[in-house]
């Protein structure tokens, strides 16, 4: 069972923000770029420890259908065809509580592979 179960989940298409609020009253706006470069799937996450694939180029990337699953999760598809992995509630919580620190990490990653980071329209 989760711990944290969201009130309301809101897809900003533009800024392709996907906003999360939670019933202790949190709330997260969290992009679609760090959405997918931090997706639960294997194909990011790999299939153990320091497997991981870091994701390039994904700073335009939007969400283009959110799919409920359960009363536990939520399956995102994103635009660029990515569609594995479910963010259970209390993943996409960790994921708004833990951004500072994972933005950061993403970022000298990035640096480290040698990675610009584009800049988008939103």
């Amino acid at each position: 069972m989760a711990t944290h179960t969201p009130t309301d989940i809101l897809l900003h298409q533009r800024s392709r923000v996907l906003e999360v609020a939670f019933d202790d009253g949190a709330r997260y706006k969290l992009s679609c770029e760090y959405l997918r470069v931090h997706s639960p799937s294997a194909e990011v996450r790999g299939h153990g420890p320091g497997q991981g694939v870091l994701q390039l180029g994904k700073e335009g990337v939007s969400i283009t259908q959110i799919e409920p699953v359960g009363n536990y999760a939520v399956k995102l598809v994103f635009d660029d065809g990515h569609d594995t992995g479910l963010y259970t509630w209390d993943y996409l919580y960790k994921l708004g509580n833990e951004f500072e620190h994972n933005w950061q990490v993403y970022l000298e990653a990035l640096a480290e592979a040698g990675h610009v980071r584009q800049a988008t329209d939103a």
